[in-house]
């Protein structure tokens, strides 16, 4: 079972949280960042590069120095402050009329080394040490992970009383999203939900976060390899989560563009393209994917179905039955040429919530050459393939909404 702390966050005022609060760190380039960020922007802390005339480099020290000074400084205005005791937390997320309810909460690092803490994508050393950077000069998870977990009914019956009171939060963000936070300080209730986690819950789910999650397990390590009294209960032992069952989340699709046609003509790559799949010529208005192992292909100005032919993939595989898998064999690789999702700079890839408009638009402008759009993997396929100890394709999960930055913090210390 998984292991899970209480903490005492660290988190704006009631009346400064809509001026704290941020998109996430990768959610928004520096300039982005820097167009948006008030005074008292968390993005101050998590792009600090923006303090600077023309920005600084991302990864420069004074762009680091600055963000450990943004940090103390929030805090010594009032505008970060510190819980008095350990609490749980309720974060609730709306989008179009759809809400999700997660518990934030501190997993246990230890877990991840254990495989109790399942990923479903790999990750990138490079991507890894940014992140442990910031972790370490600030001794703090600034931002938290995004961890699925299997439905406990006593968790969603707690959760559901905490937001039948009033809540610490409430505001709609330049999105359009609603978000909103419960402060759970009842020392019963506290001591409850540690209970069901700690004998109920056999595993978290990393949905969004994997590099963070990855960075968070070594820092620990680290720390633990350089306190000789170490015991496991330090605070540097926890990072920050916030944890929704897999009923309330819904995947995106998240789609590919390219930006040559490897040689084919049109006429030519929609030939090679019938070996594979029944290709048809659809309207705009029905452009999005039907369900599985069904494409949509932007292509010359028109909207194709991509229908992969009976004998093309394995359902029976939990990785071959993916549609990102099928497109890569069949398209990316076969026709097109592309053999790494990671490296190859002819690929790029456009999360659904910009809508297919976005993959129409980079192809008629010139950009790119042809769009696939792909219909979207599901929580079961999400857990089955974590549960196996499959990985996934690059680029195959997009969640949205995304947690807001700014709302808790958790300390180290």
């Amino acid at each position: 079972m998984v292991r899970v702390k209480p903490f005492e966050a660290i988190r704006p005022p009631k009346n400064l949280v809509t001026e704290v609060a941020a998109p996430p760190y990768d959610v928004l380039n520096s300039a982005e960042a820097k167009a948006m960020a008030g005074e008292k922007s968390l993005l101050h802390i998590t792009k600090p590069e923006i303090d600077f005339d023309p920005i600084a480099g991302e990864h420069e020290q004074r762009s680091y120095d600055k963000a450990v000074e943004n940090f103390r400084l929030w805090k010594e205005r009032g505008w970060l402050v510190r819980d008095p005791k350990p609490c749980y937390y309720v974060y609730a997320q709306t989008m179009e009329g759809r809400t999700q309810y997660g518990i934030v909460l501190c997993a246990h690092a230890d877990d991840y080394a254990k495989g109790l803490i399942k990923k479903h994508e790999l990750t990138r050393k490079d991507k890894e040490d940014d992140r442990m950077v910031h972790v370490r000069i600030q001794n703090a998870n600034i931002e938290p992970v995004f961890f699925a977990f299997k439905d406990n009914e006593e968790l969603n019956g707690i959760v559901a009383k905490t937001v039948a009171g009033p809540s610490e939060y409430c505001f709609t963000d330049e999105n359009g999203f609603g978000h909103e936070f419960w402060v759970v300080d009842d020392d019963a209730v506290i001591a409850r939900i540690t209970e069901i986690f700690t004998g109920s819950v056999e595993a978290f789910y990393v949905a969004d976060g994997h590099h963070r999650t990855a960075a968070a397990a070594r820092v620990c390590e680290d720390k633990k390899a350089a306190n000789p009294n170490h015991t496991g209960k330090e605070e540097y032992n926890y990072f920050m989560a916030v944890c929704f069952p897999g009923s309330q989340l819904r995947i995106i699709d998240y789609n590919r563009v390219v930006k040559d046609l490897n040689g084919f003509t049109e006429e030519g790559f929609l030939k090679a393209l019938g070996e594979d799949f029944d290709v048809n010529v659809i309207t705009a208005e029905a452009k999005n994917p039907t369900g599985l192992h069904n494409f949509s292909m932007y292509l010359g100005g028109k909207w194709y179905s991509l229908s992969a032919k009976s004998g093309r993939y394995d359902d029976s595989d939990p990785i071959g039955v993916l549609d990102v898998t099928i497109l890569s064999n069949l398209v990316l690789d076969r026709l097109l040429g592309i053999k790494d999702l990671r490296t190859d700079r002819r690929i790029d890839f456009v999360g659904g919530i910009r809508g297919l408009g976005e993959l129409s638009r980079r192809v008629d402008s010139g950009e790119m050459a042809v769009a696939f759009a792909l219909y979207p993997v599901s929580m079961k396929q999400l857990t089955d393939i974590a549960d196996t100890g499959n990985i996934m394709p690059p680029k195959t999960t997009w969640f949205e909404p995304k947690l807001r930055s700014g709302l808790a913090i958790h300390s180290l210390d």
